[in-house]
C-alpha cells in the first residue's frame, strides 16, 4: 500500500476512536480482580472470601449468552451499536463509583454484589465494544485498528491495576475506585465522538434468530471446521509458555521479584504495545495471511528465547531479551488475530459471532495452564518451553493449509467469508 493511503488509514476518525474506546473496554477489568482483591487484602478481609469474589470475574467468560440481545435489540439513542456502548459506560460509571461507596465494611456481600453488577457490565460493554470494531473498520484497516484498540486496553489495565494501587497510598481506595469511575467517563467523550457504522442490509427480526443466526450462518461456511481448529491453536503455544513465565524468572533462573517486576511487567508492556501498533501497520503492507504466518512464527521462535535462558541460567541481558522478543512478538500476533476474529463475523451477528469466537480461542488458555507445572516438574524449564514451541507448530500447519481458501486468502485480507 502506498504511503500516502497508509497515513490515510492510520489518520482516520475510525481509527483514532478505538483507542479511548479501548481504553474503557479495558479499564474496569482490574477493579473487579487484581485491584479489588488488593483492597480487600488490606482491609483485612480473610482469604477464603477473597477467594469467593473471584467468581465475579464469571460474566467475563460466559458473555456469549446474552450478546444476540445486542444484535436483536436496538436502543432509542445513538443507533445500534453505539447506543449500547453509551449505555453500558454510564452503567459502569455509576457501578465503579458504587464500589468506592460501599467499600469492604460490615456489609461485604453489597460489595461482591456491585462488583459483579461491574463486571457483567464490563463484559457488555466488551460485547458491544466488539462488534462496534469489526462493524466499522473497512477490511484494510482492520489490522491496525485491532492493534490500537489492544494498545488502549492495555494502558487502561496499567492505570487501573498498578497505578491504582500507588493511588491508594496516597488518597486512599475509596478515593481511588471515585477517581477510576472519573476516568471512565472517556470512554463516554469517545462514543459520543465515534462514527455510528452502518447497519446491515438485515439484522435480526426476532430473538430466536438472533441465537440461531450466527451458528447456522458460520457453520454453512465449508471452512467452518478448520477455522475453529485454528482460532483455538494459534495462541496456544503463546500460551502455554506464558502460563508459566513470571514463576520461571522468580523460581527457575533466580531474578528478584523487583527485577522481574521492572522488566516483565513494565518493559513487557511497552513491547507488548508496541508490538500491537507494529503488527497492525505491517497487516496493511502484508494482509491478514502473510501476518498470521509471520507473526506466528515469531511468538513460536520467542518460546525459544527462554529455553535459551534456562540453559544459561541467571543472565540479566538475555531475561530483558526473551522478555521483549515475546511480548513484542505476542503483541504482533495478537493484533493478526483480532484483525482474524473480526474478519469472520457476519455484520448481521457481529456481536454473537466474536463473543463466540474469542470465547473459543479462550480455550486453550485454559486448558494449558494446569498441567504446565507437572510438565516442568517432570522435564525441567529447558525441555518445557522446547513442548511450547511445538505446541505452536500445529496452529501455523492448520494456518498454511488455508492459505488458499477464500477465509484466509493469502493475496488479500479483505475479501469477503
Amino acid at each position: 500500500m502506498a504511503l500516502p493511503r497508509l497515513l490515510e488509514v492510520l489518520g482516520n476518525r475510525r481509527i483514532a476512536v478505538l483507542l479511548p474506546l479501548g481504553f474503557a473496554s479495558g479499564l474496569p477489568l482490574a477493579l473487579t480482580s487484581g485491584t479489588l482483591q488488593a483492597w480487600l487484602t488490606v482491609a483485612g478481609v480473610d482469604l477464603r472470601t477473597i477467594g469467593i469474589f473471584a467468581l465475579v470475574g464469571l460474566p467475563y467468560t460466559l458473555k456469549f449468552l446474552w450478546a444476540p440481545l445486542m444484535d436483536r435489540f436496538t436502543l432509542p439513542w445513538l443507533g445500534r451499536r453505539r447506543g449500547w456502548m453509551i449505555a453500558t459506560q454510564l452503567a459502569l460509571v455509576t457501578a465503579i463509583a458504587a464500589m468506592g461507596a460501599i467499600g469492604p465494611g460490615d456489609v461485604i456481600w453489597a460489595l461482591g454484589i456491585v462488583a459483579l453488577v461491574l463486571a457483567f457490565t464490563s463484559a457488555s460493554q466488551d460485547i458491544v465494544f466488539d462488534a462496534y470494531r469489526t462493524d466499522t473498520l473497512q477490511p484494510q484497516e482492520r489490522g491496525f485498528g485491532a492493534g490500537v484498540s489492544v494498545m488502549g486496553y492495555r494502558i487502561a489495565m496499567l492505570v487501573s491495576g498498578a497505578m491504582a494501587l500507588i493511588l491508594s497510598d496516597h488518597i486512599g481506595w475509596r478515593n481511588t475506585y471515585f477517581l477510576m469511575a472519573g476516568v471512565m467517563l472517556i470512554g463516554v467523550a469517545a462514543t459520543m465522538f465515534s462514527p455510528e457504522p452502518a447497519a446491515p442490509a438485515s439484522t435480526p427480526r426476532t430473538l430466536t434468530e438472533a441465537v440461531r443466526g450466527p451458528l447456522q450462518e458460520f457453520f454453512s461456511r465449508s471452512t467452518a471446521i478448520p477455522l475453529l481448529v485454528l482460532i483455538v491453536l494459534y495462541k496456544l503455544g503463546d500460551a502455554f509458555a506464558g502460563s508459566l513465565t513470571t514463576a520461571f524468572l522468580i523460581r527457575g533462573v533466580e531474578f528478584s521479584v523487583t527485577e522481574v517486576g521492572v522488566v516483565n511487567k513494565g518493559m513487557g508492556l511497552m513491547a507488548t504495545l508496541l508490538g500491537a501498533l507494529v503488527g497492525g501497520a505491517l497487516m496493511v503492507k502484508l494482509g491478514l495471511f502473510r501476518s498470521l504466518l509471520a507473526f506466528g512464527i515469531l511468538q513460536a521462535i520467542s518460546n525459544l528465547s527462554f529455553m535459551v535462558l534456562a540453559w544459561v541460567g541467571k543472565s540479566y541481558p538475555l531475561m530483558v531479551s526473551a522478555v521483549a522478543f515475546e511480548n513484542l512478538s505476542g503483541g504482533m500476533g495478537t493484533a493478526a488475530f483480532v484483525a482474524l476474529l473480526m474478519s469472520l463475523c457476519d455484520h448481521r451477528y457481529t456481536a454473537t459471532q466474536y463473543a463466540l469466537l474469542s470465547a473459543l480461542a479462550a480455550l486453550g488458555r485454559v486448558f494449558v495452564g494446569p498441567p504446565s507445572g507437572y510438565v516442568v516438574e517432570a522435564v525441567g524449564w529447558p525441555v518445557f518451553f522446547f513442548i511450547t514451541f511445538l505446541a505452536a507448530l500445529p496452529g501455523l500447519w492448520v494456518l498454511w493449509l488455508m492459505r488458499n481458501t477464500s477465509a484466509i486468502d493469502r493475496r488479500r485480507h479483505d475479501r469477503p467469508v
